[in-house]
């Protein structure tokens, strides 16, 4: 029997889960949405939950073979030491989600819904001005599997892409692609920019003044990614200043985002509550229980992540 341990907001969701399938062999040896100080971790072999809650028992679990995330970003869970397991992420379950949320605030403001609401509002028949999608140029920075989703819809729109990654270059989507030395290349001239990048050493503090001066005053930035790539006072300053259009804020450097932040007082920043794209439990579920079969029949685990790169 393998000694499952799950931990998770969505604990008892995933414990149903489990108890109405068919995997075989597997030992709940406990189940909670917080951490216990009365449990011992030590027994468990497969660990099962949310990176921010198993990052503070991991250490604990000395005979821990492999941990199984259920979310896409696992910054916790890199920030600790102990790497002697397998940590297997989560993909092929959010590209769709994150479809909808960008091209919501691409059509939002390209087809200027806001203006056409403040007309009906004064009861006017004077069409605010709206642009096409078709032909402007949208940059996406941090090309995986999300990402690469995100691209193939914007050719649904006919929009010009730019890619901005260090190592995935294989998305037939992408125009052309940039590294982390081309910043200024990438940025100049675009007309959106959607952030998805995993926190990294790499990634933390990358658009900072410096980046954000390379893009146009009528740009607009979505960051669904991580919070800590962007630095908020730049950030908060070329919003101000109207350097930038606007910048639609999923995720932030802490969550939830406090009431004193100044990004809620501004009138250009859209704040979605790290909503982008959530795990569903049903859909996370079966990520892992493909993944439970393939470690029992001996056969390698899907999305298993690197410790070293840090996703």
């Amino acid at each position: 029997m393998h000694k499952v341990a799950i931990l998770s907001r969505d604990s008892e969701r995933y414990r149903a889960l489990i108890e109405k399938s068919p995997l075989p062999d597997i030992d709940l040896v406990w189940v909670n949405n917080k951490i216990s100080e009365s449990i011992d971790y030590a027994k468990v072999d497969i660990l099962f939950g949310d990176p921010d809650l198993t990052s503070q028992i991991v250490d604990q679990c000395t005979k821990l073979k492999w941990l199984q995330s259920t979310w896409a970003g696992n910054a916790p869970l890199f920030a600790v030491d102990k790497n002697d397991y397998q940590l297997c992420g989560v993909k092929g379950v959010f590209q769709q989600k994150m479809q909808e949320y960008v091209f919501a605030y691409l059509l939002y403001f390209s087809r200027n819904l806001k203006g056409f609401v403040q007309s009906q509002k004064n009861s006017t028949w004077a069409p605010p001005s709206y642009q096409s999608l078709a032909g402007k140029t949208l940059g996406i920075m941090g090309v995986g599997d999300i990402g690469s989703g995100v691209a193939q819809m914007a050719k649904n729109f006919s929009m010009i892409t730019r890619g901005f990654t260090r190592s995935s270059r294989d998305c037939q989507h992408i125009d052309r692609y940039y590294s982390f030395k081309d910043q200024q290349d990438f940025a100049t001239d675009l007309d959106y920019l959607v952030c998805l990048l995993p926190q990294s050493t790499d990634t933390v503090g990358l658009i900072d003044q410096t980046f954000l001066s390379y893009l146009p005053p009528h740009c607009v930035l979505i960051n669904a990614g991580r919070g800590a790539s962007v630095v908020d006072s730049a950030l908060i300053a070329a919003l101000q200043n109207k350097a930038l259009h606007a910048a639609v804020l999923d995720v932030f450097t802490q969550e939830p985002l406090p009431e004193s932040h100044p990004y809620w007082q501004l009138d250009n920043v859209y704040i979605t509550q790290h909503t982008a794209a959530e795990s569903i439990p049903e859909e996370i579920f079966a990520i892992f229980s493909d993944n439970y079969v393939n470690y029992i029949e001996g056969h390698a685990l899907q999305h298993v992540l690197d410790f070293d790169k840090g996703y």
